[in-house]
């Protein structure tokens, strides 16, 4: 049996090793970690890619009911028309005459959010309303932002793969020298 001063000269070196083993793991995972989120985000750009038709569909179809469910009491869908239709200067889907088909139109006319100038009180007075509809200048406005949003995308990805590349070099360089003597 070795001598207890023996076995305390041997005690750093074992817990050193252990150290580099949890390094070890850790950065391996944590390359893991990072290729998995890279391949979700993958996955979304290209479904977002391949699906854009049917999410504009289903920002009309869902701008439209909540147009026709529209009402000034606060709901949250109606203030996010009336943000929209006040910020873009539109009103309506396609044009004010949506408006015409609906519930809240029939009780008190246009909302407020439609008039061309900040404090109107538009009722059933076409004039007074913008003309354009949203649903064309929302559009217009994603797909203007689309190149920057790509460009930042794309600026993501390539320091997430930069990243998955050093984490795989150094857990690989710890591997191939674990065992050398230090």
């Amino acid at each position: 049996m070795a001598s207890p001063s023996r076995r305390l000269q041997t005690k750093p070196v074992i817990t050193c090793f252990k150290s580099v083993l949890l390094i070890y793991t850790f950065i391996f995972w944590y390359a893991m970690f990072l290729t998995l989120i890279f391949l979700v985000e993958l996955v979304a750009a290209i479904v977002g890619f391949v699906f854009r038709h049917e999410i504009k569909n289903s920002f009309k179809n869902n701008y439209e009911k909540t147009i026709k469910q529209y009402n000034s009491t606060g709901d949250y869908r109606s203030d996010a028309v009336d943000k929209i239709q006040n910020t873009l200067h539109c009103c309506g889907v396609t044009d004010y005459r949506d408006w015409k088909d609906t519930n809240y139109y029939l009780e008190k006319g246009f909302p407020k959010s439609c008039c061309k100038l900040e404090n109107c009180s538009p009722q059933r007075d076409a004039d007074k309303v913008n003309n354009e509809g949203c649903f064309i200048k929302v559009m217009t406005i994603i797909e203007s932002e689309m190149g920057v949003v790509a460009g930042i995308s794309f600026g993501v990805a390539c320091f997430q793969l930069i990243g998955i590349f050093l984490a795989y070099c150094l857990s690989r360089a710890i591997t191939n020298n674990q065992y050398e003597i230090v």
